[in-house]
């Protein structure tokens, strides 16, 4: 009679080792090949003039930020916005691997890496579509602006209008004379270390609270001053309310219907490319106004501004119409839908009349607006607009719908990750295309 089938079992306890070579592992049209191509071709010398180990000298040598850089890229184009997250895979995903080459890496510096460094990343934006166009790939005549909401990192019962405050104030008052209290009363209760962490925990919480009056208080003025101007839309809103877990974030209204805590992020980019030109974070929860500060920050990077600027219906005013035909560095048209207002038609005689008088009256850029807006050609060259809905949808399909960081400043970093990886993949396109 036969025995059992013979085979080789696990033997999981045994030590052996492993020959790896990852540059035969990862195929040669990898996307991390792709990203790390791109960031040789980067300046990253404020990262490296920041490193303070240097050679002949005495100190551990630091991470190299090229591998810092493409580590964040290939995340983000893979929706991995954590920084614990990076640094598993670092360990266990092979594309990860080959990126980092053996560096050692730890989520704490991966994440200070991330959002301490918004002012390069900028610089590296303009870098990009600088060479860009410079190689006459793309061109900057025509920009469209569009904004998109990201949800912050607090929830809706984190908003407070003053009165939680007080009783937080009071709390960590109380709780800081009973720690001193305490200490008076037997000095040897406690270790000088657990009494100093305890009493730096209330301070912390008075800290939190103060910075969180202070910004209620800013938003009471903000309110206050629009009161004036626009008293009829702010008479049926409620009081402004302040997050205690980030004190930036604002209640805001969202696609679905839903209010939730998050941030406006405001995005300028070549509608037919997709190339991100700009980006910027802001805590409005609505667009108005804010297409001319875009224009001024192209024009800072760029040195030039475009020659059409495509905006949905009630981004600017009129006064942001006229201002931006009188750009300092060239006029700007403005391709936008007047407001909707009733047929002329539908008007009563002396209703027309008046309509055509305030018409008379508006200042000749924004007339031409309103003859440019109903031609064909004008309507034309809006519905290319739409086109830039594809990078907000890129970002929101990479992560960006949710942003665990806390700070506008925190957020405009992480938006700044996604448009150079954005640009990365519309770069690595229109070059081989060329």
């Amino acid at each position: 009679m036969s025995g059992g089938a013979r085979v080789l079992r696990p033997d999981r306890s045994q030590l052996s080792w492993d020959l790896v070579d990852l540059e035969a592992l990862l195929p040669a049209d990898h996307r991390a090949r792709i990203v790390w191509r791109f960031v040789e071709g980067m300046d990253l010398e404020p990262f490296y003039a920041a490193i303070a180990s240097r050679e002949g000298e005495a100190g551990r040598p630091a991470a190299d930020p090229a591998v810092l850089m493409a580590l964040w890229l290939y995340a983000t184009l893979e929706g991995v916005g954590s920084a614990r997250e990076l640094d598993r895979l670092v360990e266990r995903d092979l594309s990860y691997r080959w990126l980092a080459g053996g560096v050692p890496v730890n989520y704490h510096g991966l994440s200070d890496f991330r959002v301490g460094w918004a002012e390069v990343l900028d610089g590296l934006l303009t870098q990009g579509v600088t060479a860009l166009v410079s190689a006459k790939v793309v061109s900057l005549e025509e920009i469209a602006v569009d904004g998109t909401k990201v949800r912050a990192a607090a929830s809706a019962r984190s908003f407070t209008r003053g009165g939680r405050l007080e009783r937080i104030e009071t709390a960590a008052r109380a709780r800081i004379e009973a720690l001193r209290a305490e200490v008076e009363a037997d000095p040897g209760a406690v270790s000088r270390r657990r009494q100093a962490a305890r009493e730096r925990a209330a301070r912390e919480v008075e800290d939190k609270t103060a910075k969180a009056r202070e910004a209620l208080e800013r938003l009471r003025q903000e309110k206050a001053a629009r009161e004036k101007t626009h008293r009829k839309n702010e008479k049926n809103k409620a009081d402004r309310s302040v997050s205690l877990t980030d004190l930036d974030a604002r209640p805001m209204s969202f696609a679905d219907g839903a209010k939730r805590a998050g941030y406006n992020i405001q995005v300028a980019g070549l509608p037919l490319s997709g190339l991100v030109v700009g980006v910027a974070a802001t805590d409005r929860r609505n667009d108005f106004g804010l297409a001319p500060p875009m224009a001024e920050q192209i024009a800072h990077r760029y040195d030039r501004v475009p020659e059409s600027l495509l905006l949905d219906e009630g981004y600017l005013g009129k006064k942001d119409v006229e201002a931006l035909a009188g750009h300092r560095l060239g006029p700007i048209a403005v391709y936008m839908p007047p407001r909707e207002e009733k047929p002329e038609a539908e008007l009563s005689q002396r209703a027309r009349g008046q309509r055509q008088r305030a018409r008379a009256k508006e200042s000749p850029a924004v007339q031409a607006w309103r003859a440019r807006m109903q031609t064909d050609e004008g309507q034309a060259v809006y519905a290319r607009r739409k086109l830039i809905e594809r990078i907000n949808a890129h970002f929101k399909n990479r992560g960006f719908e949710r942003i665990t960081v806390r700070g506008l400043a925190k957020a405009h970093a992480v938006a700044l990750w996604h448009a150079l990886a954005n640009n990365l993949m519309v770069a690595h396109r229109l070059l081989a295309a060329a």
